[in-house]
């Protein structure tokens, strides 16, 4: 996954949008994607209906571009991340699978946020929703890919 076209511009997380909404967003952007893969929605039908269920205190241009990005890039961003994967990518709970796409998505696209933000933000989300260890391997998998993608801030 390139960098070309990243969002690092539009909105980053200290140029006015309030740290809770982003937080916001990113929990409801885990139940985005659990919907939509599960239910084969398109991710605009999906986004609607979060829009009217929950309000404004959330980030939601985050939420559009993350679902937006990975609804539209799904093969290239699993593809990301299957590499640093110690099983196969369909036998990854649909949670887990739904968090690193997220994880790899502001990794990759994000760079206003740093690396460390990305990993302790989907790792608290993967001890919210996914199984008891879930968060450890959230967070190898993770781990491995910053080196990749973020290389220079780890430097």
């Amino acid at each position: 996954m390139s960098n070309v076209g990243n969002n690092a511009s539009k909105g980053g997380s200290k140029t006015g949008i309030a740290v809770a909404q982003r937080k916001r967003a990113r929990d409801l952007l885990v139940q985005a994607l659990y919907q939509w893969q599960l239910g084969g929605a398109d991710a605009k039908d999906v986004e609607a209906e979060f829009r009217a269920d929950n309000g404004r205190k959330t980030d939601w241009e985050f939420f559009h571009d993350a679902l937006s990005y990975i609804a539209g890039h799904v093969a290239e961003v699993d593809q990301s991340f299957a590499l640093y994967l110690d099983r196969d990518l369909k036998q990854l709970d649909p949670i887990e699978t739904g968090i690193l796409r997220l994880g790899l998505y502001e990794l990759g696209q994000r760079i206003d946020v740093p690396y460390r933000v990305v990993i302790n933000e989907y790792v608290d989300l993967a001890k919210k929703y996914g199984a008891s260890e879930s968060h450890k391997f959230i967070n190898g998998v993770l781990d491995k890919a910053a080196r990749k993608f973020r290389a220079i801030e780890r430097a």
